[in-house]
Order: structure tokens, then sequence, then C-alpha cells
């Protein structure tokens, strides 16, 4: 349950809204905003890079960690916490209610849990890296460590497998590279210590709802020039695929077929099963997610009967605001 005791409703209000890619919840946010006045911040690790908007399906009503990097660059977990600890605390400040929306659990996590200590192994992942090494050679796995971990890359000698690996599975496996691990900096208030948190998901009852929807909007952002926008990309000359950026699901897959390695139908399709693959590992975060309010639509969008308990049976057919609000304790506008 969320934080609703007499303790918790003397503190501001910091509202999170999180679902898998095409349930909606960025919908819900824009409607929660305009009844409560919110100030929204993305929580998505495409969102914050400039010259991404097609893939990375930018919305438009204004929202805070929005390109605010280039794509050679790299937004930790770590900095994102840092942003978003600070512009809740501003936001609040003005009298604004700071609602966070997005997909990057990487990102949810670190902000609302903190950075744990030194991750364990992770074998799957060094299996992965090693597997590449074996491919491509280990200098290949070094260039890929600079681009998301430039300082460990400079103290790592590009034949030292053994490190190289470890540092790069460190980044893959947290989404924080082994340098900021080592400087250890200090714990970050929590927002559970500040704030009354609620968190809300969103998510249709039936998969393959889900599935359609992704679908539909890939090959839209397709037709809004999303290959195009890719070509932009490379034509930089200073991006390749071991940047977050470029990894990011859809650009990857077109640019691999700007690369010669598969033909545009079967790099759009690639890319829909990326889609779909990414928002299974989503709704896997939020099943084990602690303190989560679930809002399940049907195939209109709209509060499907089978999510609702018997108090709230009455709101099937509604819009998610409706039992977003009662999760609230707003009364209806």
């Amino acid at each position: 349950m969320s934080d609703i005791s007499a303790t918790g409703r003397s503190r501001p209000l910091l509202i999170c809204i999180m679902g898998p890619t095409a349930s909606g919840k960025t919908e819900l946010a824009i409607d929660v905003a305009g009844v409560m006045g919110c100030e929204l911040v993305s929580v998505d690790s495409a969102l914050v890079y400039r010259g991404m908007y097609n893939g990375s399906a930018k919305p438009v009503f204004p929202q805070h960690m929005v390109d605010i990097r280039d794509p050679t660059e790299v937004n930790t977990p770590a900095d994102y916490a840092a942003d978003a600890t600070r512009m809740a605390a501003e936001f609040t400040a003005r009298g604004n209610i700071p609602l966070f929306v997005g997909g990057t659990m990487l990102y949810f996590r670190a902000f609302l849990e903190g950075l744990s200590a030194m991750p364990a192994a992770d074998p799957s992942v060094r299996e992965g890296i090693e597997r590449e090494a074996g491919e491509r050679g280990w200098p290949y796995i070094h260039q890929l460590l600079a681009a998301v971990d430039p300082e460990s890359a400079t103290r790592i000698h590009p034949n030292h497998s053994q490190r190289l690996a470890r540092a790069l599975e460190v980044y893959r496996a947290t989404g924080v590279p082994l340098s900021e691990w080592q400087r250890r900096p200090g714990r970050l208030p929590l927002p559970r210590d500040c704030y009354r948190v609620v968190q809300l998901a969103i998510c249709p009852a039936d998969r393959a709802v889900l599935h359609e929807r992704i679908e539909r909007r890939f090959r839209e952002m397709m037709a809004a020039g999303f290959l195009e926008e890719v070509r932009h990309l490379r034509q930089r000359g200073d991006l390749h695929e071991g940047l977050p950026a470029v990894r990011a699901v859809g650009y990857r897959q077109l640019w691999q077929h700007l690369d010669g390695r598969f033909s545009l139908d079967e790099a759009t399709a690639n890319g829909i099963a990326a889609t779909r693959q990414l928002a299974k590992r989503q709704l896997t975060w939020l099943r084990k997610w602690p303190d989560l309010q679930w809002i399940i639509t049907d195939s209109a969008g709209n509060l499907a009967e089978k999510g609702l308990s018997e108090e709230v049976a009455g709101l099937a057919g509604e819009k998610p605001l409706t039992q977003a609000l009662k999760y609230l304790d707003v009364a209806p506008m």
C-alpha cells in the first residue's frame, strides 16, 4: 500500500507512473497532471538524448529530463537519481507535485531505492561478453567499455580480458559504470524519507493488446521518418553501436539495417520483437515492485473489469484517470 498514514499525509506528494512500453502511462500522466497541477519528469533512457525523436516517441506535453544529453554521452542511473532528487525538491518548493513517468526501471530503482554496494558477478552477462570477445576480440570489448565507462577503460589494458569483462559486466548488469561504483558517493536522500510516494502501474489485461499496440506504434514511427532519423545520426560520424543511445530498442535494429546486415522488412520485424521483449522485461520488474497500485485496462484503453476490486467494480469502462485519482485520494473534476 502507498503511505497514507497521518505522518505520510503531512509530507508533500510525489507520484510515479510506471508501465511497459505502449501501455498508456504517458497519457495517464498527462491526465493526472491536468487535474493536480503536476510537473512531469520522464523516466526513459532514450528520451534523454537529443536528436532521437521518432524512435523514442517523445511526447508533445512538456516533460523534464528530455533532450538533456548528446547521443555520444552516457546517462547513468546515478546521474538520473541525482537530477531527479534535485528536481523533486525544486518542484515541491514552488508548490507543484512532481510526477515521474516512464519505463526505465533502473532509473526508477536508483531514484526510489538508492544504489547498493558493489554488485555481485552475473554469469549470464559475463558469458555474453566473453562470446562477443571470442567473435570480435578483446580490443573491441575495450571499445565498448570506453563508450560507457571511459574512466575504467583508461585504467584497463585492451588485452586484460578479466578486468575488461568485469567492468563491462558491471555496467550491463546494473546500468552504472564500475568507476562510479568504486567512488561510492554518499547516499542521496530517498523519496520515501521526504515525500508521500504513490506508485501506479498501468497495463492492458490482455498481453495480445499490448503486442498489437507495440507493432502499430513501431510502424507509425517508421511512417513518420524513423529510418531517416537513424540515417541522420549515422551521418554524424561520431556514433557507434557500443553507445547506449544507439543500442536503444528500434535504433539498434535500424542501424544494423543501414550496416547491410538486415533488409528493412527484417529490421522492422526485429525492432517490433525487441520492443515486445522490452515490455516483457518491464513487466517482470513491475511484478516484483513493492507498494505498487495497478490500473488494468481493456482493449479500448478503459478500465478492465478484471483489474478492479469489489469496492470499485463499478468503474469498469471508465478512464484510467478515475482509478488513479482514487489511489491518490483526489476527487474527480
